[in-house]
C-alpha cells in the first residue's frame, strides 16, 4: 500500500493543558501550525501566548495533551527543527560573531560550514561592521537582530518569536521584520507573538487568538483582525476590557 505524503502540520497541539499555582493557564488548546505559512498569536496579557510559545518549543512540559512536531510527539529531534527568540535576547559573554559560532558549533557544524553560515547570518542581521564588538554593548535593536541571525544561522525549519520587536524604535521594528519576511520566504516556518496589529498584518498568514488560556478564535490574519467574530477579540481590538470566562460567540 502507498503511503499517504499529502504534507499535514509542521507542529500540532492536541487538547494542551497547563497549570501552575493551582490555575489552569492554557485550557485545551487545539491548534495546526502549517509548514512555511506565518502564524501570529494574539490576545491580551496574561492570555497564555508566551506559555503557549514555551510548550510549543519544548521548554516547559503540559500537564495533558501534547505537541506533535511532524505527527509526532515531540522529542529531542523535533526541537533541533526549532529556533526560539525571546522578548528580550540573551547575549553570551562573547563577540557578536562569537555568539553565532557558539551557536552553530552546539549544532555539531564543522568549522568550515560555520564560517560560512556565520559570515551569511552577520550580514542578514547587518552587523558586519559590529562583528569584533562585545554582544552585551549593542543597542537593544542590534541585539535583538544578533538574536534573529543567531536562531536562524542552524537552518531550522520553524522559527519562533516572543514579541521580538517591543519597545525597540521604527528603524529596529523594520530590519526585524526583515528578517523573519526574508527567513519566511526562504520556506521557514514562523509563529510570532505580537501585540502590534500593524506587525499582524505585514507578518501574518495566519492568527490565533487567545483569551485565558484558550482559542476563542483562529483563521486568517486579514479575517480575524478586521472583522473578529468572538467578544473577547472585539473587545480586545476596540480597547475593551472583557472578563467572560467563556466565550459566547
Amino acid at each position: 500500500m502507498r503511503a499517504n505524503t499529502a504534507p499535514g502540520p509542521l507542529l500540532r497541539t492536541r487538547e494542551l493543558c497547563f497549570d501552575a499555582g493551582g490555575r489552569r493557564l492554557i485550557d485545551r488548546v487545539d491548534a495546526d501550525f502549517q509548514p512555511h505559512r506565518r502564524t501570529v498569536i494574539m490576545g491580551a496579557n496574561g492570555a497564555g501566548k508566551s506559555l503557549l510559545l514555551r510548550l510549543l518549543h519544548g521548554l516547559i512540559q503540559p500537564t495533558a495533551g501534547e505537541v506533535l512536531w511532524q505527527g509526532q510527539p515531540l522529542d529531542r529531534a523535533g526541537r533541533r527543527g526549532q529556533a526560539m527568540v525571546f522578548q528580550r535576547p540573551v547575549m553570551l559573554r562573547r563577540s557578536v560573531i562569537a555568539n553565532l559560532r557558539f551557536a552553530l558549533a552546539v549544532r555539531g557544524m564543522s568549522r568550515t560550514e560555520r564560517a560560512t553560515r556565520e559570515a551569511a547570518a552577520i550580514e542578514r542581521a547587518r552587523l558586519s561592521d559590529l562583528a569584533d564588538r562585545p554582544a552585551r554593548v549593542l543597542s537593544g535593536g542590534e541585539q535583538q537582530r544578533l538574536a534573529v541571525a543567531r536562531a536562524l544561522a542552524g537552518a531550522p525549519r520553524a522559527l519562533l518569536l516572543d514579541e521580538p520587536t517591543t519597545s525597540l524604535d521604527p528603524a529596529s521594528t523594520h530590519a526585524i521584520e526583515q528578517q523573519i519576511h526574508e527567513a519566511h520566504e526562504s520556506g521557514v516556518t514562523v509563529v510570532l507573538v505580537t501585540h502590534d496589529i500593524g506587525q499582524a498584518r505585514r507578518l501574518g498568514d495566519d492568527l490565533i487568538f487567545l483569551h485565558a488560556g484558550r482559542v476563542v478564535e483562529a483563521g486568517p490574519a486579514p479575517e480575524v483582525l478586521d472583522a473578529p467574530r468572538s467578544e473577547a477579540a472585539r473587545a480586545w481590538r476596540e480597547g475593551r476590557l472583557y472578563l467572560g470566562a467563556n466565550d459566547p460567540s
